[in-house]
């Protein structure tokens, strides 16, 4: 697992969250950049005070500071979400799906899938390999079904704290 990765959360498990702590985590979600004396000022805090639990956030693994790129701008032209079919356990299957570099997304699921896994690929080729010869030679897959992104509408990461 790559340093700050989300893996095998509890959705049950949850952290409280007091009102400060929202209101940090959302200036974040603005700008990751923003300079901690700034988030302070605007969240009542002192700039000491924002560092000590922006820290405790991110070691409760209830955020992550990240730089989101542009596949495509970075030479990765194929995206796809593939839907996966496990005969018996499905979390050894996970785990090696998280294990690919290519994946960046991997959720367990109820429903026509027990699997969802998003791919990240150089270009169609690539994500042949993947789907064929990685993905569907893992013990347990009983079957793939593929969705190939053709334009990105939306993606945020601001949906703040509610």
């Amino acid at each position: 697992m790559h340093s700050g990765d989300v893996a095998n959360r509890d959705r049950n498990a949850s952290v409280p969250l007091d009102a400060a702590s929202k209101a940090i985590i959302e200036q974040l979600q603005e700008d990751g950049r923003r300079p901690y004396a700034a988030i302070g000022k605007a969240v009542g805090l002192s700039e000491a005070a924002v560092r000590q639990r922006v820290q405790k956030l991110l070691d409760q693994g209830v955020m992550q500071i990240v730089a989101v790129t542009d596949p495509l701008t970075v030479g990765f032209t194929r995206q796809a979400m593939v839907g996966i079919r496990v005969e018996g356990d499905i979390e050894p299957v996970a785990d090696a799906l998280a294990a690919f570099d290519e994946v960046d997304y991997v959720v367990c699921t109820a429903g026509s899938f027990d699997l969802l896994a998003e791919l990240v690929c150089e270009d169609d080729e690539h994500l042949l390999e993947m789907i064929n010869k990685r993905i569907r030679a893992l013990p347990g897959v009983r079957s793939t079904e593929s969705f190939v992104y053709l334009k990105l509408r939306k993606q945020t990461y601001t949906w703040g704290t509610r």
